[in-house]
C-alpha cells in the first residue's frame, strides 16, 4: 500500500507559479513511475505529467509541455509539478498517482495509487 499526500496548491494570478508536491509513504517510492492528473469542473480526468521510477523518463501532455516540470526526489519520497506561466486553463484539481509498473503511462486506469488531490485555481 502507498499513501499518496499532495500539497502546495491554491489561488495564483495568471502567468505566475505553483510548485505542487506529492509525499509518499507505504513501499518503496523509487520502484514507482508518477504520474499527475487533473481534472477541471465538468471535464474528465486529464494526464498532465508522469516521470518513471527513478526519474529516467519524463512525459507532458502537450497543454502543459514546457510551462510544467516533474521531478522526484526518491531521498524524501516525494514528487513535485512545478507550474510556470499559469493560465485559466490551467484550474482543476490535482492528483498525484503511482504506478507499481516503474514506466510511464498515461491512462489512469493503469496507475494503483492515488492522492486525494488538491485545489489549483487561477484567475485573471
Amino acid at each position: 500500500q502507498v499513501h499518496l499526500v499532495e500539497s502546495g496548491g491554491g489561488l495564483v494570478q495568471t502567468g505566475g507559479s505553483l510548485r505542487l508536491s506529492c509525499a509518499a509513504s507505504g513501499r518503496t517510492f523509487s520502484n514507482y513511475a508518477m504520474g499527475w492528473f487533473r481534472q477541471a469542473p465538468g471535464k474528465e480526468l486529464e494526464f498532465v505529467a508522469a516521470i518513471s521510477s527513478c526519474g529516467g523518463s519524463t512525459y507532458y501532455a502537450d497543454s502543459v509541455k514546457g510551462r510544467f516540470a516533474i521531478s522526484r526526489n526518491d531521498g524524501r519520497d516525494t514528487v513535485y509539478l512545478q507550474m510556470n506561466n499559469l493560465n485559466l486553463e490551467d484550474t482543476a484539481v490535482y492528483y498525484c498517482a503511482a504506478d507499481r509498473e516503474g514506466y510511464i503511462v498515461i491512462t489512469p486506469s493503469h496507475y494503483n495509487y492515488w492522492g486525494q488531490g488538491i485545489q489549483v485555481t487561477v484567475s485573471s
